[in-house]
């Protein structure tokens, strides 16, 4: 049974792939030791990040399998499992129980526009079928539906053990933590890595961190500086947090500019391959060049296994 609440860091993991799109498995396992060894709470894949709704469903099932044994019960695998269609969903969530995963992330699904009052009944079908524990997941940017907290609430009643929240909105951030402060065992996890510290601060309980995939343990060190209030290391740590934003994710100029930052980071530090599935394209060599240059700016290499 998977320890609640979930948690701390829980890097929204990208899935490392080879130029003919194929599961890059040796970086695959360079990266979970990476982020395992750098201090993380959890993993997170087939998320945005993970580019999921991107990958066939054999890819998919096989990075589950991978993860699961690579990680080893070392720290909880959960696994994002939004499809568009509901028996998608249910094929991911029972490969997941079968392999080894500790809990599934569910999003709305993201082709045709639904109501709250529509999710709320997809929730009502799907949550009594799935196979483990299960988060909801926040991601109007991507799903075109902003969960309203009554959603989130029937959610919760239908066995949800937490939300992480993508919509950038500290204020819906601070009510869903507002609302569900009475039960210590359901979980607000924040998906802006930059509102960690007002996340904990506040009694929210972690972030899937994007830039945890290259730092792991820089932001796990400050997720602990959240935990004891330690004002000055949180500015510090934030200061670096804030350098990566102003870096790595800002080059090249489209919003898949996140993902494919974080693969030249770990391509550049010789972790894993930065292929993207389609639609999406690797960074030109140039772009590449210039995240390698982004990446030697910071004094992390030391504090790795993974690099020397």
């Amino acid at each position: 049974m998977m320890k609640l609440p979930v948690k701390g860091i829980i890097p929204p993991m990208i899935t490392p792939l080879l130029e003919n799109k194929e599961l890059d498995l040796s970086g695959l396992n360079k990266l979970v030791n990476h982020l395992v060894d750098g201090g993380v709470h959890g993993i997170f894949i087939l998320g945005t990040t993970g580019e999921g709704p991107s990958l066939s469903y054999e890819v998919r099932k096989q990075l589950i399998s991978e993860t699961c044994r690579i990680v080893n019960k070392k720290v909880p695998v959960l696994v994002g499992i939004t499809d568009t269609s509901f028996d998608g969903t249910m094929e991911i969530a029972k490969h997941a129980k079968e392999v080894g995963a500790d809990a599934l992330v569910v999003a709305p699904p993201y082709y045709f526009p639904i109501s709250q009052e529509e999710m709320g009944d997809y929730l009502e079908s799907l949550l009594p079928e799935l196979p483990l524990p299960f988060m909801l997941y926040n991601m109007p940017s991507c799903t075109k539906l902003h969960l309203s907290i009554e959603v989130v609430r029937r959610a919760k009643e239908l066995g949800a053990i937490g939300i992480k929240d993508s919509s950038g909105d500290l204020t819906y951030l601070y009510m869903l933590i507002e609302e569900f402060k009475a039960d210590p065992l359901f979980s607000v996890i924040a998906g802006t890595e930059l509102f960690l510290p007002e996340t904990i601060m506040n009694g929210g309980h972690g972030a899937v961190a994007g830039g945890a995939n290259f730092f792991p343990k820089l932001f796990v060190d400050l997720y602990n500086a959240a935990e004891d209030r330690d004002l000055d290391k949180i500015r510090s740590l934030r200061e670096q947090v804030l350098k990566i934003h102003k870096t790595i994710y800002e080059v090249g100029e489209y919003s898949s500019r996140h993902i494919k930052g974080t693969k030249a980071a770990l391509l550049a530090m010789k972790i894993c391959q930065d292929h993207s599935a389609e639609p999406l394209q690797r960074f030109t060599e140039a772009q590449r060049s210039l995240i390698e240059e982004y990446i030697s700016q910071f004094n992390y290499k030391n504090e790795y296994n993974s690099i020397h």
